[in-house]
């Protein structure tokens, strides 16, 4: 026990000092998981409303196939990722394996899949009937796609929210592409899994803790929003 209260102690300090470490580790860990996030949501929300409001030959699977993705396991993804951007992959020449681009593209095929299906099932539920009013009151596509957007926009930001809570807590897509390197893809929970084997509990727990405020901080803003709305 008391082995536990000082690696708690130690990992307070190192955050209380700024370590430049973990500093290095956390702006790393935002930086990808905000880019993917935003990326998956510019594509997402548009396409959740389309399947929502629309209907077309088709629509069934591709509903099914979307909710199969949501699910995915993150393992699976970088793995195609990987054997897309290998030296000898159709995209090898990029050359941007073990890179934070090959994170960001990798965290992006898997939050897309949960903001769309997320903004589908709520454009499900009242998505016809704001796009019936728009229409009536002679709205253009852009007004009526940016009508549909405001009064969604509780199921539009859980939808956010959900991706990124999968994004910053995902460990083996990452892992696969980013090659968890030292100052150039290391994130928290790379670094946490690799430091608990080392026997670096101080730097894990510090970690572990900043991953945690992360997530209250993710959550009590989706509550807050949800509340005032």
């Amino acid at each position: 026990m008391e082995q536990i209260i000082e690696g708690f102690k130690s990992a307070l300090s190192l955050i209380a000092s700024f370590d430049p470490e973990l500093i290095s580790i956390v702006s790393l860990t935002l930086f990808v998981t905000i880019a993917a996030t935003a990326m998956a949501a510019v594509i997402s929300i548009p396409l959740g409303i389309f399947l929502g409001i629309k209907d077309f030959p088709l629509k069934s699977l591709v509903v099914r196939i979307l909710y199969t993705f949501m699910s995915l396991p993150p393992v699976i993804v970088g793995l195609f990722v990987f054997l897309l951007i290998v030296r000898r992959g159709p995209l090898g020449g990029l050359g941007i394996l073990f890179t934070a681009t090959a994170m960001i593209i990798a965290q992006f095929l898997l939050v897309t899949p949960i903001i769309t299906g997320i903004v589908y099932n709520g454009t499900l539920e009242k998505g016809r009937d704001i796009k019936n009013l728009g229409k009536t009151l002679g709205a253009s596509r852009l007004q009526l796609l940016l009508l549909l957007i405001r009064e969604l926009r509780i199921e539009i930001f859980a939808g956010i929210i959900s991706g990124y809570g999968r994004a910053i807590s995902e460990v083996g897509a990452v892992m696969i592409v980013g090659g968890n390197i030292q100052g150039h893809t290391r994130v928290m929970t790379t670094a946490i899994a690799m430091l608990r084997s080392m026997g670096d509990y101080e730097m894990a727990i510090a970690l572990g803790l900043v991953l945690l405020a992360l997530s209250f901080i993710i959550n009590f803003a989706l509550y807050h929003f949800q509340q005032k709305a």
